[in-house]
């Protein structure tokens, strides 16, 4: 697999004025909703049918068979929703893409828009980040007073616009339907299914619910054809992607590189490890909702499916690196009390069970308990997965079973040293030049 970044999504990023429109123009933007007005609307889907473009939010769905399968136009609205509820612990893909390159996901909203007679589109973005959502609000205008939004799209006749909206913080709005309940001014909760958004979705209307990579990836496909998106990838997960590292390499940051790049290329594009004396221990390959691999899966190809055969899913491609200095109890207590908070409460194996395995964690972590509680944890997550009413309650449960499996022995060493063996400090703080030191998030 090619082993060099693609500069797409982010080519633009350190140009000074990135997120402006005269920026983003100067360098090709809006090339693309040109070249998709002049096609027929089927067409634009058949092209994004064809690049087989998954979804980048994490499922891997393809976008534009989920477009294919909303309810056919009965001439009524119908609605596209981005979403842009970024908020699992490591993931941080989709702000810097919206902070620095807003009118890549304005444009691929206006295509996708059209591709599937969508009237008006809604981006939900996370209400914490005030910046972002200026910026945004900012950007839909500057399109509006170009002639990009509204009722003559480009001079023909097509009418799109776009409503950015700010949620209040809460994870479970990440699940689709919980989000649409939240836009309507609803509490969030994950709907019953069916029916599913694309058949009643945002205020009963036929819906398609996209990432914002997903979205933003649109325009390129359409400016350079099929066949350039799939001659990058692998031959079932076609493309490029954002890659997140964080935690314990040199350079931390977001890496644009093709589908099945491996952890371990990544890891040397970042500079290497921070501490050359210490090995890598474990990493997440999407985030904290996946199950953890070790260093033994550092050539696993970040595609869809080599990474599902290997045990995780590729996610959100946020990959947390945790060297050895790091107590894996310890920081899938932190992840698991995080999943017992931000649980809706709509469910019993979700509500019930998160709260249950932060309990038995935290005895653990602090060297109570003994070693059956781990099989306890084992019981209580095989109860949780696939019984809760959305992937909250699954993805909870994947860092402590993946971690007992790998990790059993550490868990157990807490245990019998009556406590944590490990000296926080050490996973905490990075060595300056001089011995000066400074706090960075393990």
């Amino acid at each position: 697999m090619p082993s060099t970044l693609t500069p797409i999504l982010t080519r633009s990023w350190d140009d000074p004025k990135a997120w402006t429109l005269k920026s983003y123009r100067d360098a090709g933007g809006y090339r693309a909703l040109d070249k998709a007005l002049a096609m027929e609307p089927g067409d634009v889907l058949s092209a994004v049918k064809d690049s087989s473009l998954r979804g980048r939010g994490g499922a891997g769905f393809p976008t534009g068979l989920k477009w294919s399968f909303m309810a056919p136009p009965d001439g009524g609205p119908r609605y596209l929703v981005v979403n842009a509820d970024e908020s699992e612990p490591g993931t941080c893909k989709d702000t810097p893409l919206m902070m620095a390159n807003p009118h890549v996901l304005i444009e691929g909203i206006i295509i996708s828009s059209y591709a599937i007679g969508c009237e008006h589109a809604f981006v939900y973005l996370r209400g914490e980040v005030v910046h972002v959502y200026r910026r945004l609000l900012r950007a839909v205008e500057e399109a509006r007073e170009a002639g990009l939004l509204g009722t003559d799209v480009g001079g023909k006749g097509v009418s799109v616009d776009i409503t950015v909206h700010a949620g209040a913080g809460a994870y479970i709005c990440g699940e689709e339907t919980a989000l649409l309940d939240s836009l309507e001014g609803r509490r969030g909760q994950p709907r019953s299914k069916p029916p599913f958004p694309g058949a009643a979705g945002l205020y009963a209307r036929p819906t398609s619910v996209n990432n914002v990579e997903s979205i933003a990836s649109i325009p390129g496909i359409i400016l350079e054809g099929v066949d350039w998106f799939t001659g990058m990838g692998t031959e079932k997960s076609t493309g490029f992607g954002i890659f997140s590292l964080s935690g314990h390499v040199k350079n931390p940051g977001q890496f644009e590189a093709p589908l099945g790049i491996t952890m371990r290329e990544l890891v040397d594009l970042a500079g290497g490890m921070r501490d050359p004396d210490k090995e890598l221990k474990f990493w997440t390959p999407g985030g904290s909702s996946t199950p953890i691999f070790t260093a033994e899966h550092l050539d696993v190809p970040l595609d869809f499916e080599s990474v599902a055969a290997a045990g995780s899913m590729l996610g959100t491609r946020a990959l947390q690196v945790f060297d050895e200095t790091v107590c894996v109890v310890r920081a899938v207590d932190r992840w698991t009390d995080f999943y017992k908070h931000e649980s809706c409460g709509k469910c019993t194996p979700c509500r019930e069970g998160t709260w249950w395995l932060k309990q038995i964690l935290g005895r653990l972590e602090q060297g109570e308990g003994d070693e059956e509680d781990l099989d306890k944890l084992l019981d209580i997550c095989d109860n949780i997965l696939g019984r809760s009413f959305c992937a909250l309650g699954d993805g909870a449960t994947s860092p402590i079973t993946s971690s007992i499996q790998y990790f059993r022995d550490e868990y157990v060493a807490h245990l019998t040293h009556g406590g944590c063996p490990f000296d926080r400090a050490a996973s905490t703080l990075w060595a300056k030049d001089g011995g000066a030191k400074e706090t960075v998030s393990a």
